[in-house]
């Protein structure tokens, strides 16, 4: 789910259509993260653990923590922090068929060039969570890195990270509808163990790594026996009958990628198929605007 270093265009050529949603970025933490994270006490600490001498260059902090780009000398740098191009894809390919706004089909085509459109769901939100579940044994178990962030979608895209802009020509940020926190929240809920069962197969040792992957997996699976209470999907049932507990452990990788495949085909299907509107049954779960990231932008 890396994006392609040598098809990043970078925020700025985003900024000449998407003005209000790069000023919302700017205020964020994916944005700050750019000057801090090298900086900051605990990223200096997990780096000397690691033996990692320059955190924003030739580390794999570059993965996650930065958008990474190509220069003339074919060498990855970082250009940003978590940007535009780190959930909608890399742009080189797609970002003038996009802006082709005489083109009725403009948005179709930029899709099939690589673009993730905010309505694909399940891909964008999978960037996401290739990340807040980290996709490194050695950076835990070694540096000390917290084993993923306690990651909700609905509340982490409903806080700071909000852009709705582009319906009201950026005066107003807009509330996630609910039928659309429905879907996201579902979605969130079965991404959160298909990549937390995906850690678990890449995990070697018995170390803090596994086994917070294994707790990741079974939190995340009683949330989707909540939704299947709440809901009665079979989609939502065939991903947690899936989980078979016992095969829960490191050195299990063809396994669980086999669980985690049958979790990204169930979800995938329910994000192209739902629109959320018959889902009322999951509103008492999703989280209120108390436990929203951060502050939404006010343009």
């Amino acid at each position: 789910y890396r994006a392609d270093p040598t098809k990043i265009v970078g925020a700025t050529a985003c900024a000449e259509c998407h003005a209000p949603a790069v000023e919302a970025w700017k205020l964020t933490h994916h944005y700050s993260t750019f000057n801090t994270m090298h900086r900051s006490p605990e990223g200096r600490a997990i780096a000397n653990k690691m033996g990692i001498r320059r955190i924003k260059d030739e580390s794999l902090c570059m993965r996650c923590h930065y958008t990474v780009q190509q220069n003339d000398d074919g060498r990855d740098v970082t250009i940003s922090g978590v940007s535009c191009e780190s959930c909608h894809g890399a742009a080189k390919d797609w970002i003038k068929v996009h802006s082709a706004k005489d083109d009725p089909h403009r948005l179709a085509k930029a899709a099939k060039l690589g673009m993730l459109q905010p309505s694909d769901i399940y891909h964008v939100a999978a960037n996401c969570f290739s990340c807040h579940t980290v996709p490194e044994e050695k950076l835990v178990n070694v540096g000390g890195h917290k084993a993923g962030s306690d990651f909700e979608l609905v509340s982490w895209l409903s806080g700071e990270v909000r852009h709705e802009l582009q319906k009201s020509g950026g005066k107003v940020n807009a509330e996630i509808p609910i039928q659309r926190q429905r879907v996201l929240y579902i979605i969130g809920r079965s991404l959160d163990l298909e990549f937390s069962l995906r850690g678990l197969a890449k995990a070697t040792t018995d170390g803090d790594y596994a086994q917070g992957m294994i707790a990741r997996v079974n939190k995340a699976r009683t949330h989707l026996e909540e939704i299947e209470k709440a809901t009665g999907l079979p989609e939502i049932k065939a991903m947690v009958d899936v989980v078979t507990p016992g095969e829960l452990k490191p050195g299990n990788e063809a396994s669980l990628d086999k669980m985690a495949d049958t979790v990204s085909t169930n979800a995938i299907k329910l994000s192209e198929t739902g629109d959320g509107s018959k889902w009322a049954g999951v509103d008492p779960l999703i989280p209120g605007p108390d436990k929203y990231m951060g502050t939404p932008y006010k343009p």
